[in-house]
């Protein structure tokens, strides 16, 4: 309609546009993924607790973990998901991923204290963002490399024994070293597990499904392990009531409840948000192993690099967050 024709017609009430519906609010999420940070946290405890004083093999307690989400996929993952899994390369490469991020993670608790495993695991938000300039050439944000230097400065005194005019000592065994080694590999795997889950959004695979599936082929796949490595399964024989309950929570509120929450929470928030609250990993962490493992941080100088890796950690991903939103 034209001026002319406005003049002319009697005036009328421009239609009311019907109000935008709320956007729905993302804290039942970040309460999601704060959840799935403490099972998280605790696992490291857990699978330290179980492979060292409940002598389970790794790859044997692994496999039987992943045991009840394995048969799930058998029974109703498989026959509903099947066909798109097969075709879907993202889904396979994603369970390829979390597959070794799952072994490595496993044995590097076997290795060293709980809380150097999950101290190893707060690099993941750096480790994706150098990942994601190496290999997807995006820019590198803001501040990275501050923060990793910061950071790498709290890592060494969380490390040390002690701090004497001389510098920092450390005494770390060679069993450490082996531990730690592989729970950087595990951050690494980790960091590409937080980018690759977003390529399964673009599949009608849910977020359960994708839970199922990761689950059998990590079963799978510890199964095979343990045949190679020629682990002992009558360690099961000699489990006392606790060892029994630590695998059950590890297992069914782990394994099945942490994992499938934390993928929720990454398709609905995004990798930058949910790694925002990471550093809640390595306060339960250090909660339970000193309940659990007697096993925690000593003097000051390792609380002050805790400190500094919390705070710097937190920092850097809020920040990143709020600024890719």
């Amino acid at each position: 309609m034209n001026d002319t024709s406005s003049e002319q017609a009697p005036a009328r009430r421009a239609p009311v546009a019907p109000a935008a519906a709320p956007a729905t609010s993302a804290t039942p999420w970040l309460l999601v993924a704060l959840l799935a940070h403490t099972g998280w946290g605790v696992y490291p405890v857990l699978a330290r607790f179980l492979q060292t004083q409940s002598d389970l093999p790794s790859m044997v307690l692994l496999s039987a973990a992943y045991l009840p989400l394995a048969l799930a996929f058998v029974v109703f993952g498989l026959r509903r998901f099947g066909p798109t899994i097969a075709r879907s390369r993202a889904l396979w490469v994603f369970a390829g991923v979390v597959t070794v991020r799952s072994v490595t993670n496993v044995m590097a608790a076997r290795y060293t204290q709980a809380i150097y495993v999950q101290l190893m695991t707060l690099m993941t938000p750096f480790l994706i963002a150098l990942l994601s300039y190496f290999v997807l050439r995006e820019r590198l944000p803001r501040g990275t490399l501050t923060a990793m230097a910061l950071s790498f400065v709290g890592s060494l005194l969380m490390l040390s024994s002690n701090l004497s005019g001389e510098g920092l000592h450390f005494a770390l065994a060679r069993s450490d070293l082996l531990g730690l080694g592989l729970a950087l590999a595990s951050a690494v795997f980790l960091a590409l597990y937080m980018i690759a889950v977003r390529r399964t959004m673009t599949t009608s695979v849910s977020a359960l499904g994708v839970l199922l599936f990761q689950s059998g082929v990590i079963f799978v796949v510890s199964l095979l392990f343990t045949f190679i490595l020629g682990e002992d399964w009558g360690a099961w024989r000699g489990l006392q009531a606790i060892d029994w309950i630590a695998f059950l929570v590890f297992s069914l509120l782990i394994l099945s409840g942490a994992n499938g929450l934390q993928i929720v929470a990454l398709r609905k928030l995004g990798a930058p948000v949910v790694s925002s609250l990471m550093g809640w990993r390595l306060l339960s962490t250090l909660l339970l192993g000193m309940l659990l493992l007697d096993e925690g941080l000593h003097g000051w100088v390792q609380v002050l690099g805790m400190a500094i890796v919390l705070a710097t950690v937190t920092w850097y991903v809020r920040r990143e967050a709020g600024s890719g939103s």
